[in-house]
């Protein structure tokens, strides 16, 4: 199973427009994928740079049909007028069927010093040729400290939670709301975390549970051993974006797939936003 994650950055190019078709096409090139982890998708906006305000997420799964689009909205404000409602959020995108979707709003503790908006982790169980696997895709907090570090311990919970689940099936009805569907034991995190390597909220994230919960392990270090990560971020000198390259993509997995991760790389893309795709293989 090929599984990508990248933030978009609302398709942004180079030249810094918007161009949703040529981040289809930019995916495309780097795997064929059986489930994209987008983040920044956006719809109804012409207030950010390069913003048409087209529905990002309609045209995505325009892009690739037989995939299985879920929509995770962090941010739904009105509209500028009569314009349409602006919309931001994260994106799942399956070729596998999805039982189950779950949107997590994570905690946003004032910090009225910095900028900061609503975040959200969007999970989806799919049923995989490899067992049931549960997928979240999340893009915490980038200016504010404590709000990032609360995220990272929901996202704990989130997964102490789901393990609960999946080991002590609900009772359900036969149809309905109630119907019991699996929520997924083995698990993936994929995202831009706005944290770097070896910071407080990586070790956080990755910390043992006391309860037997497989505790979540970076996918990188289990392919490429001693070795510092490769960035994500700032390879290319965008408009504006002037930087030394650093990481704060990542792909976390649970003790049950970690002995699947065939392949954890980098793809680089000067042809897209300031974010690098990155991309895992498990087998």
């Amino acid at each position: 199973m090929n599984l990508i994650t990248w933030n978009i950055q609302r398709g942004r190019t180079p030249s810094g427009e918007c161009d949703i078709a040529h981040t289809a096409a930019s995916l495309r090139q780097v795997a064929d994928a059986d489930v994209l982890c987008l983040q920044e998708v956006s719809s109804g906006y012409t207030d950010m740079p390069g913003c048409d305000g087209a529905n990002q997420f309609a045209l995505l799964a325009h892009h690739f049909p037989g995939y299985v689009p879920v929509v995770g909205l962090a941010c739904d404000m009105a509209g500028e007028g009569d314009g349409p409602r602006r919309l931001f959020g994260n994106m799942i995108l399956s070729r596998h069927p999805v039982l189950q979707v779950l949107r997590h709003a994570l905690p946003w503790p004032p910090d009225p010093a910095v900028m900061s908006m609503q975040r959200i982790a969007l999970e989806a169980t799919l049923d995989t040729p490899l067992g049931l696997i549960r997928v979240t895709t999340t893009h915490l907090e980038y200016f504010s400290r404590p709000q990032r570090s609360a995220q990272v311990q929901r996202l704990r919970d989130l997964q102490r939670e789901a393990v609960a689940h999946a080991a002590n099936p609900r009772a359900g009805a036969a149809g309905g709301p109630f119907a019991a569907i699996a929520r997924a034991r083995a698990a993936i995190l994929a995202g831009d975390c706005n944290f770097l390597p070896g910071s407080w909220e990586y070790h956080c994230l990755q910390a043992p549970f006391d309860d037997g919960t497989p505790a979540y392990a970076d996918a990188w270090p289990l392919r490429h051993p001693g070795q510092a990560h490769a960035p994500t971020v700032c390879l290319h000198d965008h408009p504006g974006r002037p930087a030394d390259p650093f990481t704060c993509d990542f792909i976390f997995v649970g003790a049950d797939l970690a002995p699947r991760v065939a392949e954890l790389r980098v793809a680089c893309d000067d042809a897209g936003p300031d974010h690098q795709p990155l991309l895992m293989r498990l087998e």
